[in-house]
């Protein structure tokens, strides 16, 4: 088993999440409101259906449960045991298979390499203590021709004004510290990670959001938050 690329303040507050995780107008409301536009944006560029896809950094099952419903073979892993519990049970509910695991993309991809149609990765990579492996890790997973699919904060000005300080102090609708500005990554970084760890960048594209009326669209607006496709070479 090899060291998990973890914090464990961050699994303590996710965890502390995990039984309104579900809920709509909880504290997981973005993640509800932002989930269609992933799914989207996942399927017009694979397959999924009789895909092999994982979810890293699944949390409750959210993106998990709208790929299987898709038609993919879903993988999800996470190393808070609260929201693996949330997530699997809450699949009584959905009726959908998902294969949850509490388990650091290190150990999957030393035991499953090259194994996944498509990675999946939302909202993870701001929160570990070191991108590149958890980069490295995604590509490892990925088969030759398969594609990584990431979102995060860019470091801008602008994302600290909606993420930390809209989100978090003046609309309460996160948690005060669920977000560190000096740990999102700008397309350009992100992008040098990819590369490094043999990975082709195919698009980059905004994910804009308005929390009052819930909506949620792609743009080419990626100052806040941005989603990103890429391929590893066949």
């Amino acid at each position: 088993m090899q060291a998990a690329n973890v914090s464990p303040e961050e699994i303590a507050r996710f965890d502390q999440l995990a039984s309104r995780w579900w809920d709509p107008d909880g504290e997981s409301r973005p993640l509800h409101d932002l989930n269609p536009v992933r799914t989207a944006y996942i399927a017009a560029r694979t397959e999924l259906r009789g895909a092999r896809v994982v979810d890293v950094g699944c949390g409750g099952g959210l993106l998990s449960e709208t790929l299987a419903r898709a038609g993919a073979q879903v993988t999800g892993i996470d190393m808070g045991q609260k929201v693996i519990d949330i997530a699997k049970l809450h699949l009584h509910e959905s009726n959908l298979s998902v294969d949850y695991r509490v388990q650091s993309s290190a150990d999957l991809a030393a035991a499953e390499p090259a194994a996944f149609d498509a990675v999946c990765c939302m909202e993870l990579i701001e929160h570990v203590p070191d991108p590149a492996a958890l980069v490295a890790d995604l590509a490892a997973l990925v088969k030759p021709g398969g594609r990584v699919f990431m979102s995060t904060l860019n470091r801008t000005p602008a994302a600290f004004g909606a993420a930390i300080l809209g989100a978090e102090y003046v609309m309460r609708m996160l948690p005060r510290g669920t977000h560190h500005y000096a740990q999102f990554l700008k397309p350009s970084e992100l992008g040098r990670l990819l590369r490094h760890a043999g990975l082709e960048l195919e698009d980059v594209s905004g994910l804009g959001y308005n929390p009052l009326t819930r909506k949620a669209w792609l743009s080419r607006f990626t100052a806040v938050n941005y989603l990103l496709s890429a391929r590893k070479p066949a």
